[in-house]
């Protein structure tokens, strides 16, 4: 001990306890300036924050010979869910998109050795691939209109050798990954598989090879979406299994449906769940401001 303290080494080794100190409230410091910082980010902003971070960290296999495509939209305003918009503002609609998009690639992340893809309208590309993040193609359809991306689909994903590849809607994250499985394992046997929804579409269409006159004029948004495809399929000698049935997000009683089904099972798809637990809290809100409760 007598040797420590009249050691001449003894000034250095206080410079160092001092340097070490002094960075370790950096570090602590700088950690609460962070985290104040990220709790003050907008809830759209957290979400696309979320969105990149986690596609990021996932990698899909491109030698899978299954693909799920996602066919969407950047989430612009007047651009997406249009028909929501008698119940919901611009706004408030563009948010719920992004949710829905959200919570959907989670569910097709967790399918497991499938490649993920969305494919969108040309002008949407860059906004989309910033959304979805580097682990996600981002592709670019021919033409104009989901009859157009569901070609643009087959004729990307089916050229030069048969893959099973599945075509799915942006607003059915709750759908069971059950459902997604047995689409993919139908394609073992069959040449196409539909998910029909409740209101006479579909959500889901899956094929092994190119079929390009399978979605001419194909009507879609129409009761009649579904039969005209089938009939198509038919004259095409195609064999056909049906998914089962489910209901997307298209008008007010749907949303309605899927914030009953979420204030149950909010893990289905929890960003949409938090969002419209949200929205109905503020629903409340302005009817009890109103007098109308």
């Amino acid at each position: 001990m007598v040797a420590l303290r009249s050691s001449p080494s003894r000034p250095g080794f206080l410079a160092i306890v001092l340097v070490v100190f002094f960075l370790a409230c950096y570090y602590l410091a700088g950690n609460s300036v962070a985290s104040a910082v990220s709790a003050d980010v907008p809830r759209t902003e957290e979400r696309i924050y979320l969105m990149q971070t986690l596609s990021d960290t996932v990698v899909h296999s491109s030698d899978s010979d299954r693909v799920l495509v996602i066919m969407a939209k950047a989430p612009r305003l007047g651009g997406v869910k249009t028909r929501l918009v008698p119940s919901l503002s611009p706004e408030a609609v563009t948010d719920l998109y992004c949710c829905l998009l959200d919570d959907t690639l989670t569910l097709a992340r967790s399918l497991g050795n499938v490649e993920i893809a969305i494919m969108c309208p040309d002008s949407d590309v860059d906004q989309m691939r910033q959304l979805a993040g580097r682990a996600v193609s981002v592709l670019a359809q021919k033409g104009e209109g989901l009859a157009a991306g569901l070609t643009s689909v087959f004729a990307h994903f089916s050229a030069g050798q048969p893959r099973r590849t599945i075509a799915f809607n942006s607003d059915s994250p709750h759908l069971p990954r059950s459902v997604l499985r047995g689409a993919f394992e139908t394609l073992a046997v069959h040449d196409v598989v539909v998910g029909p929804t409740h209101d006479g579409g579909y959500y889901l269409v899956g094929a092994k090879t190119s079929h390009p006159t399978l979605f001419a004029n194909d009507g879609m948004g129409t009761s009649s979406a579904l039969e005209r495809l089938l009939t198509r399929a038919r004259a095409l000698e195609l064999s056909v299994d049906l998914a089962d049935p489910f209901y997307d997000i298209d008008v007010a009683r749907d949303l309605t449906r899927l914030a009953e089904e979420l204030r149950l099972a909010p893990a289905k798809a929890p960003r949409t769940a938090r969002w419209l637990q949200q929205w109905e809290f503020a629903a409340a809100q302005s009817r009890l401001d109103t007098g109308e409760l």
